[in-house]
Formats: C-alpha cells, sequence, structure tokens
C-alpha cells in the first residue's frame, strides 16, 4: 500500500477477484490492485499492522507513523466476517449501503446529486419495512416494534454485486462512483460536520456488529438447561410440552371448562374467554390483567413461560449456541430510527430468566453497563434545556423533575416524560403535562414541533443528520379527501386520526433517532479504547512484541464487546483488565456526550458492573 493512500476502494470482479484500488486525500487514484482471496487477506493484514493507531470516529491521526485506511466496500457484513476468520480486523470502513441510506433521505443533503437520483441499486438494500413509507400504522410498528428483520444474506449481497459490476462494465465504477456521490453530498450538506460524525459512527457500528457476531457472547449451556428445567420441566419430546406448562395448560381449560382447548391459540382463547363472560378483543397480557376470573393467574403465568419455550427454550439453544458462544446477528440501522435489529435469535429481547447462563469463561469478567434514562437526556440535549440539564445533574433525572417541584413523586415523573416522547395525551400522562411544560418549555416544544411537523407530512431529523421517511401516498390521500368540498364528518375523524399517528412517530422519531446515534458513538469511542487497552500488552498476559497494534491481535485477545441493546453494553475482558474496563467505559459515555452536544451541560451517567454471569447485574 503507498503511504500516502488515505482511503482504498475494495470491488468484486466477478470473477472470483478483488480490486483495491487506492485513493489518496484528494480522492485520486494511486494504484489499482487485482487481488485473490488470500492475497486480499495479507493485504489487509499489511495495511492495518503497519499503521498507527487513529481516532474512531473524529478522525483525529497519531504520528509518528502511518494512519490505517477506510476501507470503502458495498457492504460490511459481505466482507468483513472472512476477514475476521482469518484473525485480521480493520480499524475503519465506510459501509456504502448503509451511508447512502442516510444521505439519500436526510434532509441536509437534499439538494445532492446522491439524494435527487432516481432510484438505483444502492437503494435496494435499505432494511426498512417498505410499508413504513405506506402508513403511520406501520411506521409506528416501525419505529416500536421491529426487532427481527429479514434482508440479504451475505451470498445475495456478493452476488447482486457482482451483477451490478458486471452490469457496468467496470468492475469498480460503481463502488468508486458511489463514494465520489457520498464525498459531494457531504462536502455540499446543511451541517457536514455532523454529517460526517453520523456516517462515521454508523460504519463504525458495522463493523462492531460483525465482530460481536464471530466472537459471540459466552454461553452456558450446561445453566441453560438448567434453568429451563427448574422453570418448565425436563424437555419433552417433539411436539410435547413441558410438564409444568401442560400442567398449566390444564388449569386453563378447567377453568374455562373447555377440555379441548389450545392455549396457544388466540382464536381459541377468546372464544372460550367469551363462553366466561370475559369479553377482551385481544389476549395481550396488559388485557388480561384487568380481568378478575381464576383462570387469569395461570393463564397469565402460561403465557409468559410458553413465551420463553418458544423464544429461548431448547430449539432455540440447539440453534443459536455454538462452542460455548451465542453469535447474535445484528442488523445496524435496521429500523427506521437507525436503531438496530436482528436477523433471528431474539439478541434484543433476552428475558431475564436466562440471563444467568451467560457467563464470563475463566479467568476473565462480564463488565455490564447501561445507561440511565438515556432518551430524556438525548432530549435535553438537543432542546438544549437548561432547567432539565439542571435536574439530571448528579442525580438520577426523574428524582430530579420532582426536586423541580414539576410533579409531586417519581413515578409521575416517569410518566410524563415518556408521554412526552410518545404522545400520550390522555390519563394520567395528559394531566401532568402542563405542568411538565412550565417546567421545561424548551425540552417539550421540541418534541410538540415534530409532532405538529409529521402531522403536516413533513420530515423530522435527528441530531446527526438522520431523517424520518415522508408518509406515502394513501396517508396524502386521506387528508386529501377530509378537505374536499365532498368531504364527511368521517373522512374528517380519518384525517385526524391518521395526522394523530403520524405525528406521534416524527415526535419520538427525533428522540429515539439521536439517541441511536448516542449509542453508535458510544460503542465506537469504547472499541477504540478495548483496541489501545489490548494493544498495551495486558490483554493476553504479556507484552505485545514490537508494541504492534491490537487490530493485529485476533479479537477475542483482549477485551471486546459481545453484546448491545439500545442503551446497554457487555464487555468481555481479561480479569485483569475488567476494572480498567469498566472505567473505559464510564469515560466513552462521556466523550459520545460531547462528540453529540459538545459543552451543553446534559450528563449520560451510565453504571458498569464487573460480574461472573449477566444475572449479576441486574
Amino acid at each position: 500500500m503507498q503511504n500516502d493512500s488515505v482511503y482504498i476502494v475494495l470491488s468484486r470482479t466477478g470473477a472470483g477477484t478483488v480490486r483495491a484500488t487506492e485513493l489518496d486525500d484528494r480522492m485520486a487514484t494511486d494504484r489499482t490492485l487485482v487481488l485473490d482471496a488470500a492475497q486480499l487477506v495479507e493485504y489487509v493484514r499489511e495495511a492495518e499492522c503497519a499503521a498507527s493507531a487513529s481516532g474512531a470516529l473524529s478522525g483525529a491521526e497519531s504520528a509518528p507513523g502511518r494512519t490505517a485506511p477506510r476501507w470503502v466496500w458495498d457492504a460490511t457484513r459481505a466482507w468483513y466476517p472472512e476477514l475476521l476468520e482469518a484473525g485480521v480486523r480493520v480499524d475503519r470502513c465506510v459501509d456504502l449501503r448503509l451511508c447512502h441510506a442516510i444521505l439519500r433521505a436526510s434532509s441536509l443533503s437534499a439538494g445532492s446529486t446522491l439524494a435527487l437520483a432516481p432510484p438505483n441499486a444502492w437503494d435496494t438494500s435499505v432494511p426498512v419495512d417498505d410499508a413504513v413509507a405506506t402508513s403511520a400504522a406501520s411506521a409506528a410498528t416501525t419505529l416500536f416494534d421491529l426487532t427481527e428483520i429479514e434482508t440479504e444474506t451475505e451470498t445475495e449481497i456478493e452476488t447482486r454485486a457482482e451483477a451490478e459490476s458486471d452490469a457496468a462494465g467496470d468492475v469498480a465504477s460503481s463502488e468508486l462512483t458511489e463514494f465520489a456521490l457520498q464525498q459531494d453530498a457531504v462536502a455540499g450538506a446543511a451541517e457536514p460536520a455532523r454529517l460526517r460524525l453520523l456516517l462515521a459512527a454508523e460504519s463504525a457500528g458495522a463493523l462492531i456488529a460483525a465482530e460481536m457476531r464471530f466472537a459471540g457472547l459466552p454461553w452456558r449451556s450446561d445453566i441453560h438447561n438448567g434453568l429451563l428445567t427448574d422453570l418448565l420441566g425436563v424437555r419433552p419430546r417433539q411436539g410435547m410440552r413441558p410438564d409444568k406448562l401442560e400442567a398449566l395448560a390444564v388449569r386453563v381449560q378447567a377453568a374455562l371448562d373447555a377440555p379441548t382447548l389450545n392455549p396457544d391459540s388466540q382464536a381459541e382463547l377468546l372464544r372460550a374467554l367469551g363462553r366466561t363472560g370475559l369479553i377482551v378483543t385481544s389476549t395481550r397480557s396488559w388485557e388480561l390483567k384487568k380481568l378478575d376470573h381464576p383462570v387469569i393467574e395461570p393463564l397469565l403465568e402460561y403465557k409468559k413461560l410458553s413465551r420463553l419455550q418458544s423464544a429461548n427454550g431448547w430449539a432455540w439453544m440447539d440453534a443459536w449456541i455454538r462452542d460455548g458462544r451465542f453469535h447474535p446477528d445484528y442488523v445496524p440501522g435496521g429500523v427506521v430510527t437507525g436503531r438496530w435489529a436482528t436477523r433471528g435469535g431474539g439478541a434484543l429481547q433476552l428475558p431475564k430468566q436466562i440471563r444467568g447462563a451467560v457467563v464470563a469463561d475463566p479467568g476473565w469478567k462480564l463488565i455490564v453497563a447501561d445507561a440511565a434514562q438515556l432518551e430524556p437526556r438525548i432530549l435535553t440535549g438537543m432542546a438544549g434545556d437548561t432547567a432539565m440539564a439542571e435536574a439530571g445533574r448528579g442525580k438520577d433525572l426523574y428524582e430530579g423533575i420532582v426536586a423541580s417541584g414539576a410533579v409531586d413523586e417519581r413515578a409521575q415523573a416517569k410518566v410524563a416524560m415518556l408521554g412526552a416522547m410518545y404522545g400520550a395525551t390522555t390519563g394520567e400522562s395528559g394531566r401532568l403535562m402542563p405542568r411538565l411544560t412550565r417546567a421545561f418549555p424548551r425540552a417539550i416544544r421540541l418534541v410538540e414541533d415534530a409532532a405538529r411537523a409529521g402531522e403536516r407530512g413533513e420530515i423530522v431529523t435527528t441530531r446527526l443528520g438522520r431523517s424520518s421517511p415522508r408518509p406515502g401516498v394513501a396517508w396524502a390521500e386521506t387528508q386529501g379527501n377530509a378537505s374536499a368540498p365532498e368531504s364527511t364528518p368521517a373522512d374528517e375523524r380519518r384525517a385526524r386520526g391518521q395526522a394523530r399517528d403520524w405525528g406521534r412517530f416524527t415526535r419520538n422519531f427525533v428522540v429515539q433517532g439521536s439517541a441511536a446515534e448516542w449509542a453508535l458513538c458510544w460503542m465506537a469511542e469504547l472499541r477504540k479504547r478495548l483496541n489501545a487497552l489490548a494493544a498495551g500488552g495486558e490483554a493476553a498476559g504479556g507484552k505485545n512484541e514490537g508494541g504492534e497494534r491490537a487490530v493485529c491481535e485476533r479479537l477475542e485477545a483482549g477485551p471486546h464487546l459481545v453484546y448491545f441493546l439500545h442503551d446497554e453494553v457487555i464487555v468481555h475482558s481479561p480479569e485483569a483488565l475488567a476494572d480498567r474496563v469498566a472505567r473505559e467505559v464510564v469515560e466513552s459515555a462521556h466523550a459520545a456526550g460531547r462528540l453529540l452536544f459538545g459543552d451543553f451541560p446534559v450528563e449520560f451517567p451510565v453504571t458498569a458492573a464487573v460480574v461472573d454471569s449477566y444475572a449479576e447485574a441486574k
């Protein structure tokens, strides 16, 4: 690699080889190489191990020495896993598909050539349910509920990328052209620094997701089996219920006088409840808890344990645990706000009942950390609300809201804040909203403005530049029908309800999306610090010869991220480094806050517990 290469664009030729185009800081080509699979691994290894440490997000470079290049490729999940398998890590990358999705929709780059171009092959990979742009209902589903999605596999991505390159007639032109368009879009953006930070964080997140899947979360199947046995009974034959679950099913059948009832069938269960005089529209737990009947207690217990068996029972363990590890398949940017989703395995929904199976290796520790009241604090920083910042300084934010006199009890503060961010306008939240507005006008104005924009069909944008989708054609038609001369009261009610739904979506989009950006910055900063600790030589029990960089060692040799859940991370670390890692986790959170909000005095407190088992941290 040439000493002055800043970017290296990788593209598949369609003939089993890879073209590596080295670019300098002026985006001019230094040289182009054609490499086979083995040569690519050694090429990347040499480029990374010859480089000095550099900043993960800010682009800061250490001297003397060479700076690690940014690898530019179509999709991290199509390139990085094979490098990790070969024992090679990379420091930085540009994930063109993830960045394209952001730049295509962002209000900050709306006037760019990339944003104004007709749809093309780069748009096919956006991992968001297509229906999100057509109705408020689907938007709400995508925003609040989506954690498991179907997207392209690595093989499908590679196959499509090869087809695109062949069709273009130049194997490198697609990636090089797209990269140039993205660079131009950022340079001409309304706030290029913020957008540049978002793209760097998104790409860093893609590296972290691949690394967490490769390393895996330490998992003890024997403990998992014991927990399931205690809760459910001995593992049954296929198609049968465990003993304790069967006993609960019998109690439900008896209480409803329905000996053949299948409690897993919602239709059968609703009919049986109705025959008993219990009229409900669903079998959701919150609705069942409102009822007073002997069936409710065993039914709720059955539903909880049945969910455990289906989501994280023995079949899940057989499918997802290998070599003492759970390998979650994360999808960065899989939710429209930028939150992650997963492709199978339910990594974002590990229930407390089985967290005791997550156990550190001998001589290692788990550092389990989570951020307190992340979304309200993000709202504080976005709004520049000094009163709310003061309420959360050095203490629990909800307690601080009580101390400010806005509400009387901590529970009220939590209900009121959640209502403000999610658009609850009735009940206790609605009653408390005027008091919250008087105490923290800037914060409440921000989410109210976002809601009004959504009701008008406009987009809203997060702190760093991710923008919401516009409502689709059906939404616009409904709004138009309500204002037509022949409109009916029903048309108007439908339009108002639809507008309010979309307003609730945009209200939370700005907060949830910005919180996702903070989390990406937190993990990227932490990853950089963990690599630095490993490079110090203590990680594997001795000095790295010649002071080689951490990326030259296998990922699992030093402290590394193994789990992520919105505002929570787990690091697997050698015991000797555990306390240091815990401090770095906390400091990384502070650094992420400064990246997003500069000197504004909003705090992001993080607790970091050094434990042997995930269950011990809660």
